[in-house]
């Protein structure tokens, strides 16, 4: 008899065409959805559900556990889960109730980055220092208590947005007008904490480190941070893979995850331990894991934030496409208490190479574009700015209309300064770097008028 997994759906996280095929894989997939469902790719993500239930609730905290738990009940789920930050919190509270297995009572130090850094304060594991703020006051206090450059940021937030560089004590009052304003539009597409309520004014403010890939990599053209992907399995720790980085656009839009990684082995298994140590940390139990680590001067290695969920965008197709297993299906089958064949060690080669980029109106360097065409990527000549052998598949999940004009660059947008995402594979990851920076500085143009 097929089990029956329970798939909580609220935007965020990789696109339901990718994921639901590989849950549905592992057993009935039943979704239920806490948000609208998204129209692009339904053509292919919908074929995977047996069953799809819309739930219109305003509850929040233990209301809404119970509302998803009696779903759960009644439905006989032998495994639920959620692939978006919004939702993991929610989804581990119900897992619990149910008796199967999730994340656990720490997974709330793998939402809260305020909780975050405390619990890896404690343990000793390298940070940015940093401050609680709950008041213009604070704000204006931690510049003088910090060292500036100082980031602002939501303690729920992800997807870079509502973050904002501080530099002196008179960028305070309008930082604080900003990020209110910032986390407004946020809310308004459904980029918000799902479980805990009223959470959208608990900020935090860090140091901004000196980053560096000096002594990091043997080649130029790689941003200063990384990521390591993993799961926790009962609460054993398994990274998979690093993803590299192109530079951040200031102030930290991501434009561009690349695997495989191109630093040295011995420089990847330290970065392996970091990562560990802040897993290990935060008492995960079974869940996904997204670990960002800043590369800093003399091998210093900060670590930014941990995520319980897999990377959004196509990071998980990434593995699949360069290292050659599907991480979302090992998850489903541990939640479902089958066994998983993790590899012995974090994997460091692989064929081919891929990414996932995110096109946004500003150059590789982060020059806004000087005009706002319409969007308009079909009517491209791809061949022009990609390597013979490099393939680029525009991700509907992601597309802005085409037609739409491009908007003007907002710094603090974060990924609502995408145009669109396409999965990027190409021979070797040196040539996958060039022409991602090929697309960035040659699409403006590229566009037809």
């Amino acid at each position: 008899m097929s089990k029956k997994i329970l798939y909580l759906y609220v935007k965020g996280g990789a696109p339901l065409e990718h994921v639901f095929p590989r849950i549905a894989g592992e057993g009935e997939l039943h979704v239920l959805a806490l948000t609208p469902l998204p129209e692009a790719g339904e053509s292919e993500w919908r074929p995977a559900c047996t069953s799809v239930t819309e739930l219109d609730t305003e509850a929040r905290g233990e209301a809404l556990v119970d509302l998803v738990v009696e779903h759960a009940r009644a439905l006989g789920a032998d495994a639920v889960l959620s692939i978006s930050e919004f939702a993991v919190l929610l989804v581990a509270k119900v897992a619990q109730r149910l008796g199967l297995p999730g994340g656990g009572p720490g997974l709330i130090t793998a939402r809260d980055k305020r909780l975050m850094r405390e619990t890896w304060e404690r343990a000793g594991v390298p940070i940015p220092r940093f401050r609680r703020v709950d008041s213009e006051a604070d704000l204006a206090a931690a510049m003088t208590e910090l060292t500036p450059p100082l980031l602002l940021k939501p303690a729920w937030g992800a997807g870079s947005v509502a973050q904002l560089v501080l530099h002196t004590t008179e960028d305070v009052a309008p930082a604080w007008r900003q990020v209110a304003e910032a986390l407004e539009l946020g809310h308004q597409v459904g980029m918000n904490e799902l479980y805990a309520p009223d959470t959208d004014r608990d900020l935090l403010v860090e140091e901004i480190l000196a980053g560096s890939t000096e002594g990091w990599y043997t080649e130029p053209g790689y941003g200063d941070y990384v990521s390591v992907e993993g799961i926790v399995a009962n609460g054993v720790y398994h990274p998979l893979c690093i993803t590299g980085k192109l530079p951040a656009i200031p102030p930290f839009t991501e434009v561009a995850s690349t695997m495989p990684s191109t630093l040295p082995e011995p420089v990847q298994r330290h970065l392996e331990d970091i990562s560990r140590r802040a897993v290990d940390a935060l008492g995960l139990e079974t869940c996904g894991t997204h670990t960002e680590i800043k590369l800093g001067p003399d091998g210093f290695g900060a670590v930014i934030e941990t995520g319980a969920r897999f990377a959004g965008l196509m990071v998980t197709k990434q593995i699949e496409e360069v290292f050659g297993f599907d991480p979302i299906a090992m998850l489903v089958r541990e939640l479902l208490g089958e066994p998983v064949d993790y590899p012995g060690a974090m994997m460091t080669e692989g064929k081919r190479a891929a990414a996932s980029l995110a096109v946004i109106p500003t150059d590789a360097h982060g020059t806004p574009w000087a005009s706002t065409p319409p969007w308009n990527p079909s009517g491209v000549a791809w061949d022009t700015l990609l390597s013979p052998g490099t393939t680029a598949d525009q991700v509907k999940a992601f597309e802005m209309p085409e037609g739409d004009p491009v908007p003007v660059y907002d710094p603090s947008g974060g990924s609502r300064n995408w145009l669109g995402v396409f999965f990027v594979t190409a021979e070797d990851a040196e040539t996958l770097r060039r022409d991602c920076n090929a697309v960035l500085n040659g699409l403006e143009a590229a566009l037809p008028a």
